[in-house]
């Protein structure tokens, strides 16, 4: 039987490749594209799929929301992360809004292909780096580190700011007011306790929630 995949990016050439990559399979097909969040939202409303191909930085709505919504929709729907974000920034928050398997496009190519059928098949994929910082996000719970307080659309605001996008860019992307992206801010300033917007991009250099090459 043939797995028909819903591929949600807003990059046609992510698209495109995986089209291509596919084609090249017997068990597995590109049968559905979007090229945005509530794109996508609407094609698993309209049917079910055998595994979504989601990217996390897409317009409309954010990955961890749009990951929620999805399972809210389908509780069973098989997600894959594939993102340029490296795993540090949004692997263990999509796997905990419920994705089963998160994917760097930076990452070995080679583990594409087996993470989606793995995930497909009703399996988790879990490279060992996520892993790793699954196992340390449970022994960091007690430790309350700053960041892991925020809710995930203020972790959403929190990752944008630190990468330098303005808050009325935050504000189109999100789809959000510039008040409510502000507001947000403050509360993210005040759950960390710290003064301003480089103290923002110090922590998460610090913390590897940064990967300063790709700014």
């Amino acid at each position: 039987m043939t797995i028909e995949v819903l591929v949600a990016d807003d990059h046609a050439i992510i698209r495109d490749g995986l089209k291509k990559i596919l084609a090249d399979t017997a068990d597995m097909l590109v049968a559905g594209e979007a090229c945005n969040g509530n794109a996508a939202l609407e094609k698993v409303r309209e049917r079910g799929w055998g595994l979504v191909v989601l990217d996390m930085s897409m317009p409309g709505r954010s990955g961890l929301e749009l990951i929620k919504l999805m399972k809210a929709e389908r509780a069973r729907l098989p997600i894959l992360v594939f993102s340029m974000h490296p795993e540090e920034q949004y692997a263990v928050r999509a796997i905990r809004a419920g994705a089963s398997g998160y994917l760097s496009k930076e990452g070995d190519s080679d583990l594409l292909l087996p993470a989606m059928r793995t995930v497909a098949a009703g399996g988790a994929f879990v490279s060992s780096k996520v892993a790793q910082l699954l196992a340390m996000d449970a022994s960091r719970q007690s430790d309350g580190l700053p960041h892991t307080l925020l809710s995930d659309r203020e972790y959403g605001v929190f990752s944008r700011i630190v990468r330098g996008v303005s808050l009325t860019e935050i504000a189109d992307e999100l789809s959000l007011s510039i008040k409510t992206v502000s507001t947000h801010k403050s509360h993210i300033l005040a759950k960390m306790n710290l003064a301003n917007q480089v103290d923002l991009v110090r922590y998460a250099i610090e913390h590897h929630l940064l990967d300063p090459s790709r700014e």
